[in-house]
């Protein structure tokens, strides 16, 4: 244990440990689960935009396509990219929430 070399590189190590189970593997599971989500995007459930909008889903077009209809208010639906959105509120999760 009186290898100098070992002393050097045994700190980085343990850092490079815990900044990976601390930052890098959360972060990789929450992209995970938020475009397995954004895939299973379907009509009624409610979305949060990048800009802070809520709004149900009004109208989606298959998996290929990069965009979703929002309902943003009574009869005012916008157009929304899919990588705008920030979080998915099925009818399941607003349920188990209340």
């Amino acid at each position: 244990m009186n290898d100098p070399t070992l002393q050097m590189f045994l700190p980085l190590v343990a850092m490079f440990a815990i900044f990976y189970f601390l930052v890098w593997r959360p972060q990789s599971q929450r992209a995970k689960q938020l475009k397995q989500m954004i895939n299973n995007l379907k009509r009624g459930d409610t979305v949060i935009t990048a800009g802070g909008l809520l709004g149900k889903v009004a109208k989606t077009a298959g998996d290929a396509d990069t965009e979703i209809q929002v309902e943003i208010a009574d009869n005012v639906e916008v157009r929304v990219l899919k990588s705008a959105i920030t979080d998915v509120r099925t009818k399941a999760n607003a349920a188990a929430k209340a």
